[in-house]
């Protein structure tokens, strides 16, 4: 029987090893909207989280729930489209499930991607925010409660969460081509309302540039099993009070789309540096 985290990652990586002969050593995790991303992969292999023990079915549109294993302008690259929430109503080991099975896989660098609301005013939808640290603001740390070894260390250091080397080989892709990036930090709360007015002014006062409900849970989980990081935010609304109109899910979905374009040609171009980053 399957009866705790670590089993339950070993048990799905088992379970991608299977279905695939090729052992990417970059993930990188599509947010809301993006997963047309995965359309691009040559020789792809498609497994659905509903395939894979243990793993819950994403209830949120714009989450595929799937694993993508293929190549992508000539890297070898493992793609998870979608994700679940802890607003699902998942408990957060549930949340931490993907990146724990990434690291049984054998993945060594993580970049996740998510769809955000703009904090900074001098943000505008369609910006790439690069997330250099976060505020966690989803109520509990998802590390608390029993801890197994097998995880890694029970007290993470998340000084350097986001790694300052996928750091700039991002920066530079961006460079490449010619994709203006921003730079800040991202604050994840537990939704799924939107937040009010004077919680927007609350956490910019606390120093977040962007809002959204997930990555957090995901990055500590990654990080405690020893992989490098990286996250992208989208920003695809400007947060309440910030725009002036009413904020809606179809509004995350359009601009996250819409940016598919530029998202993708920033992570193929980082892919091969991030590949070599070991």
């Amino acid at each position: 029987m399957i009866d705790s985290p670590f089993e339950r990652a070993a048990a799905a990586a088992a379970f991608l090893q299977d279905r695939t002969s090729l052992r990417p050593r970059v993930a990188v995790v599509l947010g809301s909207g993006l997963g047309g991303i995965a359309d691009h992969v040559a020789d792809r292999v498609e497994i659905p989280f509903d395939d894979l023990p243990g793993f819950p079915a994403p209830t949120v549109p714009g989450h595929a729930g799937k694993f993508v294993v293929g190549t992508l302008l000539g890297t070898t690259v493992l793609l998870q489209c979608g994700r679940v929430h802890y607003y699902e109503g998942h408990d957060f080991e549930t949340v931490m499930l993907p990146p724990r099975t990434l690291a049984a896989f054998g993945i060594q660098t993580a970049l996740f991607t998510n769809a955000a609301g703009g904090l900074d005013p001098a943000m505008r939808p369609g910006d790439i925010m690069i997330v250099e640290d976060h505020i966690n603001l989803l109520g509990a740390n998802p590390l608390r409660g029993a801890h197994d070894g097998r995880l890694g260390a029970r007290f993470v250091d998340l000084s350097t969460a986001y790694d300052h080397a996928v750091v700039g080989v991002l920066l530079d892709a961006g460079s490449r081509v010619g994709i203006p990036l921003r730079r800040g930090v991202y604050v994840a709360v537990s939704g799924p309302s939107y937040e009010t007015p004077a919680e927007v002014r609350m956490l910019r006062a606390l120093g977040a540039d962007a809002v959204g409900m997930s990555t957090v849970p995901e990055v500590i989980a990654a990080r405690q099993r020893g992989l490098r990081v990286g996250a992208l935010s989208l920003i695809t609304n400007r947060a309440a009070g910030l725009a002036g109109e009413p904020l809606s899910h179809a509004e995350v979905e359009r601009e996250a789309k819409r940016a598919t374009v530029a998202i993708g040609n920033l992570v193929a171009e980082a892919l091969p540096a991030l590949d070599q980053l070991g």
